[in-house]
C-alpha cells in the first residue's frame, strides 16, 4: 500500500466489476476467487476466499489492506434460487458464507464492504444502490454492509421505466436491459457489457455476477474521502 494508492482485498472476486470500481476510485486491487478468471484485469489469486483471508490474517499480510471488500454466496437467502428449487423439487442445500466471511472481516479490524443482492437479508442495509443512480442501462439493485465506517446514503432516483422482456407473460420495453438469463428479451453480451459499463470480459456467466464498476466507484470514492477525513 502506498500513500497515493491503497490496496484493497476484493474476495469472491468473480471477473472483477467491483474491482474495476475501487480502481477508478483511487485503489490498487487483489482478487481473490475459487474459479479460474484470466480475464480479472488486476493481481489475482485463485484459491478459497476465506482460505485466503485466514492466511493473510495469520500472517499480519493483511496490514497491506486499507479495506477489504466481500461478495460472499449466499444462495440459500436468495429468493430466485429458492423459488426455482422448490419448483424444480429440487433439495440440494446452498452455502451461506456471509456470516463466515463478516467473522473473519471483523478479525482483520479493517474497515470492510460485504455485498448482495436484493432478496437476501443476511446483511444490514447500509447502502442500498441501483444503476439508475449513475445513469446505467441496467437497474441492478445491490445493498452494502459497512464494516468500520459509515458513509451516506445517495438518493434512490425513480426508474425510468420497465426493465425489457417478459414478465408474467407479457413483453415490455423498456430502458433497462436484464443482465442475467437468456431469450425472452433479455440482454445479449454486448448489451449487457454497454449496460455496466465492463469492457474487459465477454463470458456472460461473469456478466450476469458482475457489480457494476459505477457502483464501487462511488464506494470507494465515499472511503477515500471518510479516511481522509479521518486523517486530518
Amino acid at each position: 500500500m502506498t500513500a497515493d494508492r491503497p490496496r484493497v482485498l476484493d474476495l469472491f472476486s468473480c471477473a472483477g466489476g467491483a474491482a474495476m470500481g475501487y480502481h477508478r476510485a483511487g485503489f490498487d486491487v487483489d482478487g481473490v476467487d475459487i474459479a479460474y478468471r484470466p480475464n480479472y484485469p488486476f493481481a489475482f489469486h485463485q484459491g478459497d476466499a476465506l482460505d485466503r483471508l485466514t492466511h493473510l490474517i495469520a500472517t499480519g499480510e493483511i496490514g497491506r489492506y486499507a479495506l477489504v471488500h466481500a461478495s460472499p454466496p449466499c444462495q440459500a437467502q436468495c429468493t430466485l434460487t429458492v423459488g426455482t428449487n422448490h419448483s424444480q423439487g429440487w433439495g440440494r442445500a446452498h452455502l451461506d458464507l456471509v456470516a463466515p466471511t463478516r467473522a473473519l472481516l471483523e478479525l482483520t479490524g479493517l474497515p470492510y464492504v460485504i455485498e448482495q443482492p436484493n432478496g437476501r437479508a443476511t446483511i444490514r442495509k447500509d447502502l442500498s444502490l441501483c444503476g439508475e443512480m449513475f445513469g446505467l442501462g441496467v437497474l441492478r439493485h445491490r445493498n452494502f454492509e459497512l464494516g468500520g465506517w459509515m458513509a451516506s446514503r445517495p438518493v434512490h432516483p425513480a426508474h425510468r421505466g420497465y426493465v425489457r422482456g417478459h414478465r408474467h407473460g407479457v413483453y415490455r420495453e423498456g430502458p433497462y436491459v436484464a443482465p442475467y438469463g437468456s431469450g425472452g428479451g433479455k440482454a445479449t453480451v454486448p448489451e449487457m457489457q454497454t449496460a455496466m459499463g465492463i469492457t474487459w470480459t465477454d463470458v456472460r456467466e461473469e456478466l450476469t455476477e458482475a457489480i457494476p464498476p459505477a457502483y464501487t466507484q462511488w464506494i470507494g470514492t465515499a472511503f477515500l474521502t471518510c479516511r481522509q477525513e479521518v486523517l486530518a
